[in-house]
């Protein structure tokens, strides 16, 4: 009879996972349990406190590398800095979803199962009380973020995909105001995304197919077995393109890179601006840390197949990006072809060669993480009797009315265009310098050309709020309560420091830019 051995776990590396995701379980027995009333400062609180534990103990693990769990999970540079980065955009995060100041009773709906447009909606958006549910919602989607930063195989890649994707599919369809359109992105996140996990599931399948046959080692999808098979199987190589191409399918839609974009500019327009926040800092940093793994561990040797064509998705994704924001006349829609075309420039730093490529990306993640909450954090403040005014032409004459909020709002466009002495300088230089270095000048040059193209909607809304005279539909800024201050306070100056010192960060990055294999 065959004795049945557990694997080996360390407990302490994967412990900011099992925080996150044991909180998660206790802010649903919370809702159960605890008063109403009460229920909006003990899930916030809990779920802060989760993420400084969390974040407490990956500075703990910082010299730890390993692969544990049953070769499941990596615990190793890569890992921690990312999971550091998504746990300090989280805390961000948490703390725009939980003001109640700026919009009485807060962003999200009070009663989500309310009929769209009826009585009831329109009562609860007077300024009942928003749902608490969507922190432990918050708290599961931090958890399978870090899980899928660490993943060590694709089975447990997918199954965190799930675990942080299906609560974001819920956060979207739960703003307060403008329901029908909050649920229309949900919906279209929702069957979008069910596809595109789809697309990654077939794909496992194809290179567990194409990892058989190896002498000397059984099938699988751990990241070893694949790397030993790119090189050994002597499976067809049509089953390891195919499955690379489905497998790129379900990250890239995750990345927003085009042309699986589509959702992102509905998504972003029609989730609680909050969310949106959420999604276009943690989740980013999220999918490109899968992309790192899964292109720079187990694909490393075929970088001469995949490069020409994830190459050609990076230009694709930068040029749709840059000049669809040109068009646009919402500042949502704005950012979020703004994102898409900073997808694409994430894309030219995972294709880079070697450490600095890598150090340089995940540098990016995190300077663009911070920018980006901020952005949306001016976004929730600027607003009238029916809620955010989100139309470009109710942005005209925003410096006179209000001339600190719209300069800290010029700051963060032009870091995202990338004048130096901002973060979005010193990041687009981290990526492109070794992209150049590694024979990717190409890239570069397309990047440089569509940061071009993509400074003119920025500037444009910088001359609307400077130059042009307030009229009657301007609307105001309201004074941004303690939570929200505090959020935009720390990605302004987070944009600052990186652009003006951005040594400490990048040492950080590139002390830790090394995976395990």
């Amino acid at each position: 009879m065959t004795e049945l051995k557990l694997p080996s776990i360390d407990y302490a590396a994967i412990a900011p996972i099992l925080i996150m995701l044991g909180t998660a379980l206790l802010g649903v027995l919370v809702e159960a349990l605890v008063p109403r009333r009460l229920r909006h400062v003990v899930q916030l609180t809990l779920a802060l406190l989760a993420v400084l534990a969390a974040l407490t103990m990956v500075v703990l693990n910082a010299d730890e590398r390993m692969i544990t769990a049953g070769q499941a999970l990596a615990v190793d540079g890569p890992t921690l800095f990312l999971q550091g980065a998504i746990l300090v955009l989280a805390a961000m995060a948490l703390l725009l979803m939980g003001d109640r100041t700026v919009e009485r009773g807060g962003a999200f709906v009070a009663q989500a199962a309310v009929t769209a447009e009826s009585a009831d909606d329109r009562r609860q958006a007077e300024g009942r009380n928003g749902l608490t549910e969507v922190y432990p919602l918050a708290t599961f989607a931090i958890g399978g973020m870090l899980i899928f930063v660490a993943a060590n195989d694709l089975l447990t890649m997918f199954i965190a995909l799930e675990v942080f994707s299906l609560p974001l599919y819920l956060l979207c369809a739960l703003a307060r105001r403008r329901r029908l359109l909050s649920q229309e992105a949900a919906m279209k996140y929702f069957l979008l995304g069910a596809y595109s996990s789809a697309f990654f599931l077939f794909g496992v399948a194809l290179i567990y197919g194409f990892t058989s046959g190896i002498p000397g080692r059984t099938a699988g999808v751990d990241f070893a077995t694949i790397h030993a098979a790119v090189s050994e199987s002597p499976a067809s190589k049509v089953l390891l393109f195919a499955g690379m191409a489905l497998l790129s399918i379900g990250l890239l839609f995750k990345a927003a890179a085009a042309p699986f974009h589509v959702w992102t500019p509905d998504v972003y327009q029609g989730a609680p601006t909050p969310v949106t926040g959420f999604m276009a800092a943690c989740t980013k940093v999220a999918a490109f840390g899968a992309l790192l793994r899964v292109f720079h561990v187990a694909f490393a040797d075929a970088a001469w197949d995949f490069t020409p064509v994830l190459g050609a998705v990076a230009v694709l994704t930068m040029l749709v990006g840059a000049v669809l924001a040109v068009t646009q006349t919402d500042i949502k829609r704005l950012l979020a072809y703004s994102s898409i075309a900073n997808a694409g420039y994430l894309l030219v730093g995972v294709l880079a060669p070697g450490r600095d490529g890598l150090s340089g990306t995940m540098f990016y993640l995190v300077a663009y993480g911070f920018s980006v909450l901020a952005a949306f954090a001016v976004v929730t403040l600027v607003r009238d009797a029916d809620g955010e005014a989100t139309h470009l032409s109710r942005w005209a004459g925003l410096g006179r009315r209000s001339p600190f909020f719209a300069g800290l709002f010029t700051f963060i466009l032009l870091a995202f265009a990338g004048i130096p002495l901002t973060s979005g300088f010193t990041s687009k230089f981290a990526i492109f310098g070794p992209a150049l270095d590694g024979g990717q000048a190409w890239l570069v040059i397309a990047g440089v050309l569509t940061s071009m193209v993509l400074a003119f909607p920025y500037l444009r809304v910088v001359v609307m709020m400077w130059l042009s005279e307030p009229g009657e539909s301007t609307p105001t800024v309201t004074v941004p309560g303690g939570l929200t201050a505090a959020a935009l306070m720390i990605g302004v100056l987070a944009t600052l420091v990186l652009g003006v010192a951005p040594a400490p960060l990048l040492d950080l990055a590139t002390g830790a830019a090394e995976f395990v294999r």
